[in-house]
């Protein structure tokens, strides 16, 4: 089974996307979006990000 994206309701006027991993995991967490369509925007960057991001270390990087 893959990850999945959840939608949560927070307060009664925005919402929260939540990335879980197969086994149930979080993943990531969403910063607070003001409405639904604004969340399933969310979740098209973030596939779309995913699949195509670099990774940035950034352990080593100087003050």
């Amino acid at each position: 089974m893959a990850g999945r994206f959840e939608i949560h309701r927070v307060g009664d006027e925005s919402y929260r996307l939540r990335l879980t991993d197969a086994e149930g995991n979080t993943v990531a967490v969403s910063p607070k979006f003001k409405s639904l369509n604004t969340v399933l925007e969310g979740v098209k960057a973030v596939r779309e990000n995913a699949a195509t991001g670099i990774v940035v270390d950034l352990r080593q990087q100087q003050a």
